[in-house]
């Protein structure tokens, strides 16, 4: 494929991945919503699908990374052309803006019956259950190196021909349900990063702050995770 087909790849495989996935959040955290309430084992499920979904979108055209700490960790593990890092994340991160943008207009009439504040920020962005800026980055730093140390992992297997994106999804939702309690999983800059900035330039009632203080946490931790990871897997012996 070529590289503008690659690129854009993720740009559309990261849009549907937060289509999905804030889809989820926005269905258990909007008020009149038929899912409201639904919890925490339906939003993981929901991103875990979501992955799964993006993948096999995105798959086809280019290698599916759609995540800016996994283009990072695949670069220096040496299966990845840095060329491409800086356009695979330019896509990504307006990839998420997008996909944000028609979660919020798939709920249309129900950010206004919507009046907490967090609530609505968490259909967009992650935010910590207790903030504590280090232990939040570093819990995220743990997620994504197991998330691109399974990827890598995965990699040196064979799985039947079109089931490789189930088994990310099934890696995903094993990180949600194991490590996503601190701070909602990130695990990916673009899946927070975007998201948040649709959540700072869309006109949504009760909306509040978007929260630019913990931003640098799903950036920061994840790309940590993603390096650590990568030069684990160089050392291995293989």
């Amino acid at each position: 494929m070529s590289d503008m087909t690659q690129i854009f790849s993720e740009f559309l495989g990261t849009a549907m991945l937060v289509l999905l996935g804030g889809g989820v959040c926005a269905a258990s955290n909007l008020k009149k919503s038929k899912a409201e309430a639904s919890g925490w084992i339906v939003i993981a499920m929901g991103w875990a699908t979501a992955v799964t979904i993006a993948v096999y979108v995105s798959g086809f055209m280019g290698p599916a990374h759609l995540n800016p700490a996994v283009t990072v960790g695949m670069a220096i593990a040496g299966k990845f052309s840095w060329s491409l890092v800086f356009p695979f994340v330019i896509a990504q991160v307006v990839g998420g803006i997008v996909g944000a943008i028609v979660v919020w207009l798939a709920y249309l009439p129900l950010w206004d019956e919507t009046e907490d504040q967090g609530a609505i920020l968490g259909t967009f962005a992650t935010g910590p259950a207790v903030r504590n800026l280090p232990a939040n980055t570093m819990t995220e730093a743990i997620g994504t190196f197991v998330l691109v140390l399974g990827l890598l992992a995965f990699g040196e297997n064979s799985f039947a021909e079109g089931l490789n994106p189930v088994v990310v999804g099934i890696l995903i939702l094993a990180i949600g349900l194991s490590l996503g309690g601190p701070t909602g999983y990130a695990i990916n800059p673009a899946r927070d990063l975007g998201p948040r900035i649709a959540h700072q330039i869309l006109p949504i009632k009760n909306k509040g702050t978007s929260d630019w203080s913990y931003a640098l946490v799903p950036i920061v931790g994840p790309v940590i995770g993603a390096v650590l990871a990568a030069g684990l897997y160089l050392v291995l012996p293989l």
